[in-house]
């Protein structure tokens, strides 16, 4: 109503300036501007009002956000501790490293896990203080290891054991060993001691008595049928299944080659054995790490009950935790 109005006026002043000639221009400059001005301030009051209408509804959002505290919540983030860099066999440690991660990223901790496929450079990297720890052996690996290299390396907290298994190669049933018949079995020396007395277990060598961990082929004093024990650097074991008769695996490489404990191992160590416990995985820290803050961290959520039923599920019998 006010816009018409004043379109009325407007029309009416230029009616008027065509009747007084030369007086006419200020004339209607004047009503022109008077028009103007009425229109300026029409729709700034008309703007006004309208900002006047949405401001209530941003006092009303703004409380809301303060009484659940979301934007507090939101403001929080984890405070940054570190990065704990570690060595570790690819399954089952580093699988079980990556599902850690993000429970330790919770916690403020980074982790940087890297792949080793051998049983020697995770020692000396963490020897060296390349490394924080690393996440692939048991505990008379690492005795012995330190006894035979000189370092300087600890348990940090046990995780895990594997089941050793005997596995098929070309054969699946032990009663079909022959004269001329090859087992492969791991070379390092606590491993090899493994697997010689879970052939002797199943009826397939003698050895020595009171040998125990410290058994090699030289120990072996009945071989009743004549089979050949290939010793190999524990990651080539798998890789000769297609060639060998049986397969003495640890709980990791098995798991690399396909097998499962539980439906293709020919034989394996019961889980509530004494060697299957002897035999935890452990993490490994040069000595005098093992309290570090980062390192307690790691333990920690590595023995969580969130880790122990990834573990449970996911490895078939082939991994089972430690607690």
């Amino acid at each position: 109503m006010k816009k018409r109005f004043i379109a009325t006026l407007v029309t009416a002043a230029l009616a008027l300036g065509v009747l007084t000639a030369c007086g006419g221009s200020d004339t209607q400059e004047a009503a022109l501007e008077e028009s103007s001005a009425e229109e300026t301030q029409t729709e700034g009051a008309e703007e006004t009002d309208a900002a006047q209408e949405t401001e209530p509804a941003a006092e009303e959002a703004a409380p809301e956000a303060g009484e659940d505290g979301a934007s507090e919540e939101n403001a929080e983030t984890t405070e940054a501790k570190g990065t704990i860099t570690i060595a570790a066999s690819a399954t089952p440690h580093a699988e079980i490293l990556e599902e850690a991660k993000s429970l330790l990223s919770a916690k403020g901790w980074d982790l940087e896990v890297t792949v080793f496929n051998d049983y020697v450079q995770p020692n000396m990297v963490v020897e060296s203080g390349e490394f924080d720890a690393n996440y692939f052996q048991h505990i008379p690996y690492l005795d012995s290891f330190n006894e035979e290299q000189g370092t300087h390396l600890v348990n940090a907290g046990g995780i895990h054991y594997e089941p050793f298994g005997i596995y098929p190669g070309t054969k699946s049933d032990l009663t079909t060993l022959e004269k001329g018949d090859v087992v492969a079995v791991p070379n390092d020396t606590t491993n090899e001691a493994r697997a010689l007395l879970l052939l002797q277990d199943n009826g397939i060598i003698t050895l020595k008595d009171g040998v125990g961990l410290e058994a090699t082929v030289r120990d072996i004093v009945d071989n009743p049928h004549e089979i050949e024990i290939q010793e190999l650097e524990a990651a080539q074991v798998p890789r000769v299944k297609d060639e060998v008769a049986f397969v003495v695996l640890n709980g990791n490489y098995a798991l690399e080659a396909g097998f499962s404990v539980a439906k293709d191992a020919v034989a394996y160590e019961q889980a509530d054995s004494e060697a299957a416990k002897t035999y935890v995985n452990v993490i490994a820290v040069k000595e005098g790490n093992e309290n570090n803050e980062g390192i307690k961290a790691l333990v920690e959520v590595l023995k969580s009950d969130e880790i122990a039923e990834y573990i449970t599920s996911e490895y078939d019998g082939g991994v089972i935790p430690f607690k």
